[in-house]
């Protein structure tokens, strides 16, 4: 950890257990719109934003389908069980270990409201000392944007930076950004719905 002067930490499936209900509130969603997404393949997407999942769905389909309808019901339908987030004990327990000692950062691909309220459910908040949101940046995961923006606000080198993720997509996306990575399947197994 010597080398290490920040880390950043994606929010969904890596300090909160919420990809179950994502996939929940998708497959609800998607049976309106005749549209199908495997939980496999959920998970090839993680850390895409709900929006851009929703034009590549719809895009397969060959279908017009309002892409804004379609990712704000999914959104409202997942809010609906954050109430049921857990944490994901293993990495918040990092969080806790470095809070107030290194700069620490949360970099997901959720909208910003959403994200404020899972890690305000499981209580670390304000653990971090900044929250970059898919809406603050131009290029998501795999894109490294996320991350060097992460980085940029902390005023840490990407180099020094140390990445939490849980999807291929974010541990490609840490790679890009030339940042040490944990991929947290290897400390944490989520539930599958199927």
């Amino acid at each position: 950890m010597e080398h290490i002067r920040g880390i950043i930490f994606d929010c969904d499936g890596t300090l909160a257990d919420t990809m179950p209900s994502h996939y929940e509130a998708w497959t609800s969603i998607l049976d309106r719109y005749q549209l199908t997404m495997s939980e496999d393949r959920f998970y090839a997407l993680g850390g895409w934003p709900t929006h851009r999942v929703a034009e590549l769905l719809a895009a397969e389909s060959g279908r017009t389908i309002d892409i804004e309808k379609l990712s704000h019901e999914k959104e409202l339908l997942f809010t609906e069980t954050l109430h049921l987030v857990q944490p994901i004990a293993p990495v918040v327990e990092v969080v806790r270990q470095f809070r107030g000692k290194l700069p620490l950062a949360v970099a997901t691909g959720a909208v910003r409201p959403i994200c404020e309220v899972i890690l305000g459910q499981i209580g670390i908040l304000d653990w971090f000392d900044t929250i970059v949101s898919s809406e603050d940046v131009a290029h998501h995961k795999p894109a490294p944007d996320i991350f060097l923006e992460a980085a940029r606000r902390l005023g840490v080198p990407p180099a020094q930076c140390r990445v939490y993720e849980d999807t291929d997509p974010g541990i490609e996306a840490a790679r890009r950004a030339g940042m040490e990575y944990i991929d947290v399947r290897e400390l944490y197994t989520p539930r599958r719905v199927t």
